[in-house]
């Protein structure tokens, strides 16, 4: 006995091949949004990347450009004072950006109790190595300052300073005396007429070794309380420390050898020459200082200075 098929089966039927229909349609919307999806973080890790590539540029090339930057004004990797007027009476107190740091006491005589170049042959020629954190610097400015003043003034003496960073390494990571140093640089060339004014200030009021130092911006405060007159300028040199590396590279050169010394080269700081020749006495001591230059000036004067011929007699006739 057969029996008819159940009338639901077709209906069964159409519902699954409904129900089959639906979820692939649904798979593919799926898909599409997948696609869509990877194709839009595709599209933003691009954009990511490009960013972050223009950021990594930008920096690069700023440090490139810092890297690059040499301070025009700069003759051997030093600073001829073109103007040294302006620098505070050495015994009085010195205020650094508004705080109560004070200059020692122990500073220069008066320029009349020492002797004086004479300029007969030539003015004398001194040259300063300095490393701004360096304590014997610090004596050597605070005692001839007033001296070196006046015989550069006078047009008896040349004055060069040369700021070195021997000292980097004593300021509890901050990198003072080569942060000093380009500092320097940048005040000597958007400013020379207040380098020797700035450079005293960075001296005489020296951060203690093993201190942090001056910040950047305290040091352009610094420069700004020095009169320079192009404060923007100068500010955002010393901020962005444009002359770092210079400073860097300037102290390389200056371990390995002196310009105009023969082989000499720098081991310590300050080191003072006079015409070529190394000052080996007290840094601190200005009237010793003096006699050197008097000694070494008249050295010069001899050495150059050329004897009157002596008419010889006419034989009679």
């Amino acid at each position: 006995m057969s029996h008819d098929q159940s009338p639901n089966v077709p209906a069964e039927r159409d519902r699954r091949e409904a129900v089959r229909e639906k979820a692939q349609q649904v798979k593919a919307k799926q898909t599409r949004w997948r696609i869509v999806r990877r194709s839009l973080l595709g599209v933003g890790a691009v954009a990511v990347i490009a960013v972050g590539a223009v950021g990594v540029s930008a920096a690069l090339n700023s440090r490139e450009a810092r890297s690059q930057a040499l301070p025009d004004t700069a003759t051997d990797d030093g600073f001829i004072v073109t103007s040294a007027t302006g620098v505070a009476d050495p015994l009085a107190d010195q205020t650094v950006d508004g705080s109560a740091a004070t200059m020692s006491t122990d500073a220069a005589p008066s320029p009349a109790a020492t002797p004086e170049p004479t300029g007969t042959a030539a003015p004398v020629d001194i040259r300063v190595y300095v490393d701004y954190m360096s304590t014997e610097a610090h004596e050597f400015q605070a005692a001839n300052a007033t001296q070196l003043s006046k015989w550069v003034d006078d047009g008896a003496a040349t004055l060069t300073y040369y700021p070195v960073a021997m000292l980097t390494s004593k300021s509890n990571g901050t990198k003072y005396s080569l942060r000093a140093a380009g500092a320097a640089a940048c005040v000597a060339t958007h400013a020379s007429d207040r380098f020797f004014a700035f450079n005293h200030e960075l001296l005489t009021n020296q951060p203690a070794v093993d201190s942090d130092g001056y910040s950047d911006q305290q040091l352009a405060d610094m420069a700004q309380g020095a009169g320079v007159s192009d404060v923007a300028t100068v500010r955002d040199c010393i901020e962005d420390e444009t002359y770092t590396s210079w400073a860097k590279a300037a102290t390389d050169r200056a371990i390995k050898g002196l310009p105009g010394t023969d082989g000499h080269a720098l081991t310590a700081t300050p080191t003072v020459l006079v015409n070529g020749t190394e000052y080996v006495g007290n840094m601190d001591d200005a009237k010793e200082f003096a006699q050197f230059v008097l000694t070494v000036d008249s050295n010069a004067y001899y050495s150059t200075a050329t004897p009157t011929p002596t008419p010889s007699a006419t034989p009679a006739g």
